[in-house]
């Protein structure tokens, strides 16, 4: 399939876990694909496999943001598909978190999906044409313990999906989500790297956690989020796709 021939896509995160996968796959499938990362040797990695563009970029800073779109539209074009990958977390206990905790969840997870589809928006507004994926998590759909301020972050994320989709509609931009559960990918590994056995634990507690009794792999998200962005789903906007298993179901 080529369902995204002639068109550019624009993945934050896009240097790992499941920005990665959906590089690679909107890659596959025709796209111009451009890769923003902090991480800009992993980026160039990826971008290199696949043909892409990579560019550097703090997605929670709005100048930075503003800068990558700029030089992602002079090399590869107007952006037709955004994806809003980047996300991190800094498990523990709510009552034992910081205001700095709060700013690195909270700025990347949810203010970096601000960011970029405010950079990007306006051009998809005024062409008649885009579709925006945002990667929320089952955990702003059902709250995780020991990950408030992610879960928060990540609630917010449908949230916005839901709004941008309500302002986007009569412009011909369509705004949808995917609500991960536990994922095989740098993030949900980086609990047990950091937290030893505790951490061990709550990766398997999210895993006991889902009907299927294991954890996702990334392509399984990066298909659902190909699917959102091409125009098989052109009757789609405003939804969250739950890709975890089924923690819960709606």
């Amino acid at each position: 399939m080529n369902r995204f021939e002639g068109k550019t896509a624009l993945i934050t995160g896009g240097a790992s876990g499941i920005g990665a996968a959906t590089a690679a796959r909107l890659a596959a499938e025709g796209a111009r694909v451009a890769i923003v990362d902090v991480n800009m040797d992993k980026a160039n990695e990826v971008a290199a496999d696949l043909g892409a563009f990579a560019v550097q970029a703090d997605v929670s800073d709005p100048e930075a943001t503003n800068a990558a779109v700029a030089l992602v539209v002079a090399e590869l074009g107007p952006i037709d598909v955004l994806v809003n990958n980047a996300g991190t977390d800094l498990p523990g206990y709510f009552i034992n978190s910081t205001p700095e905790v709060w700013d690195v969840v909270l700025g990347i997870n949810l203010i970096g999906t601000f960011t970029f589809t405010h950079a990007i928006l306006g051009s998809m507004q005024e062409r008649g044409t885009g579709s925006i994926i945002n990667v929320a998590s089952e955990a702003g759909r059902a709250g995780s313990p020991g990950n408030a301020v992610y879960s928060a972050a990540k609630a917010g994320v449908i949230g916005f999906t839901r709004a941008i989709a309500r302002e986007g509609a009569r412009y011909g931009v369509r705004c949808n989500a995917v609500a991960p559960g536990p994922i095989e990918t740098p993030l949900l590994n980086a609990a047990a790297e950091i937290y030893g056995d505790m951490g061990v634990r709550m990766k398997q507690g999210m895993i006991d956690s889902t009907v299927m009794g294991r954890a996702g792999e990334v392509d399984e998200v990066s298909s659902t989020i190909a699917f959102l962005a091409s125009d098989e789903a052109s009757f789609i906007t405003g939804q969250t796709l739950n890709v975890s298993g089924g923690i819960t179901m709606s």
